[in-house]
Parts: C-alpha cells; sequence; structure tokens
C-alpha cells in the first residue's frame, strides 16, 4: 500500500524548484507558514520576491473562508480620495466570526505607486489592498501582501544614451522590460531620497553580478520589488544596509 506523501515536503518541494537557491531561513519560515496558516505555494496563497516571502489575496482569502469569515466590508473614503488625479482610499473591516468588533484596514492607490499592468484600475487595487490588511490584521498574518506593495510609474524616455540625475545609463536597445525597470529603480532613488552609487552597489550584490548591466530581468525585477518594500516599510533600514555598502563603493572608485 503506498503511503500519502507529505503536503509539507510536497510543497518545500516545489517552492525549491520554483524559486531555487533558497537559505535554510526562508525554507523554515515557509515550513512555518504552511503548518500554521495552511498557505500554499501550489495553490498560489505565497510568493518569493527578493528572497523575501509574500501573501497573496488569494491565499488571504483562502484562508478566510478556512476559517468561516462572517464578512467582509469595504467602504470609499471620499475626504482622502481624489478622482481626478486618480487617487482612492478604501476602509475594510473584517469580521472573523459572528462576534467579532471587526478589524479595520486601510489601502490607498494612485498612478505613482500601481504597476503599469493596472494602471487605470487603481480603485480597485485600492481595495484589494485594504482587505488585505484588514485579513492580515484579523488572522494574525505577519506577511506583506504583494498587492500592497509600491510600485511606481515609469517616466518618458529620454533620447538615446542619455543619462538620467542619478546617474543610470540608459540606452535604446530592445531590451524594453529591462529599460522599464531600470527606470522605476531611478524614480524609487528620487522618490525615497537614495544614494545612486551605493543603490547600484547593493543591487549588483543582491543580482550575484559585477554590475547591474550584468543582471538578467528576473534579477532586476526582484530586485527593484526588494527596494520598493524596504523604502516604503523601513527607509532608515534600508538606509543602513545601504550605508554598509559605501566603503566597497569608495575602493572601487
Amino acid at each position: 500500500m503506498k503511503t500519502r506523501p507529505d503536503p509539507v515536503r510536497v510543497e518545500i518541494s516545489l517552492a525549491r524548484r520554483k524559486w531555487g537557491g533558497m537559505r535554510a531561513e526562508s525554507m523554515a519560515e515557509l515550513r512555518t507558514l504552511i503548518r500554521r496558516y495552511r498557505l500554499s505555494v501550489v495553490l498560489g496563497d505565497v510568493t518569493c520576491i527578493g528572497a523575501k516571502w509574500y501573501v497573496t489575496h488569494a491565499g488571504l482569502l483562502r484562508l478566510a473562508h478556512r476559517n468561516h469569515c462572517s464578512g467582509i466590508k469595504t467602504s470609499l473614503q471620499r475626504l482622502y480620495s481624489e478622482p481626478s488625479a486618480n487617487r482612492w482610499v478604501f476602509k475594510a473591516i473584517v469580521y472573523n466570526s459572528g462576534f467579532s468588533k471587526g478589524f479595520v484596514g486601510y489601502g490607498d492607490a494612485d498612478p505613482s505607486n500601481v504597476s503599469s499592468l493596472v494602471r487605470g484600475a487603481e480603485m480597485r487595487v485600492a481595495e484589494t489592498r485594504a482587505v488585505n490588511r484588514a485579513l492580515r490584521k484579523a488572522y494574525g498574518i505577519g506577511l506583506c501582501s504583494v498587492e500592497e506593495l509600491g510600485w511606481v510609474s515609469e517616466p518618458s524616455k529620454p533620447a538615446a544614451g542619455s543619462s538620467n540625475s542619478n546617474g543610470f545609463h540608459r540606452s535604446n536597445n530592445s531590451n524594453g522590460n529591462l529599460t522599464r525597470l531600470r527606470d522605476q529603480l531611478c524614480l524609487l532613488i528620487r522618490q525615497y531620497n537614495l544614494d545612486p552609487t551605493l543603490v547600484k552597489s547593493y543591487a549588483a550584490h543582491f543580482c550575484g553580478t559585477e554590475t547591474l548591466k550584468e543582471a538578467s530581468r528576473d534579477l532586476v525585477e526582484s530586485f527593484v520589488s526588494h527596494l520598493a518594500a524596504s523604502a516604503k516599510e523601513d527607509r532608515d533600514g534600508l538606509i543602513c544596509k545601504l550605508n554598509s555598502y559605501a566603503q566597497s563603493a569608495e575602493v572601487k572608485q
């Protein structure tokens, strides 16, 4: 008689195949998430960006369903929204039981903090973010959700071979996706007043390459996501991290 495979091992195995090269600490964290919250890599409940785990909207909804969530209420916060600028703020309340007073979460979205893929749907993104935050509070999920990550918009491109004020060279090559990612990186630097030289050193180390230009699109995308989340959640911690590259940057100069 065949023994049924351990579901946790199946999930971990898939995670290793999907993201590869994960540290032991990351795998241990994933095991805890699977066992405690029954989150599933197979079903897309969690994802890995920049060596960090993030829960998804679908995963949070499945978690709420398994725990017999009594209801979710959302409302547009008109006082803080600016329809003319496509900026929306929502409030969500999650009732995790029939006796719950409700767990409140807020979410905002505008063209500056959403991906170009969902440009024009800022209202729905804001509502999703509010629901995610309320669900994470209701069920004690410490992970940030993917939908809460801030994304910067792409600026118009300058002439070929030009450089922007942060010193990142942009070429008019066929790899448009990589160019847009580097544009996003430049905007993050301006938005959070980061040192471009230190960011480039950090990016190269993160991607495991000598320079950022040598990194693949996937690695650059992961770094941009990681930098955006770090800057939004803990800018002081990010500054300390960047300062650790100051000495190596001086040596290279």
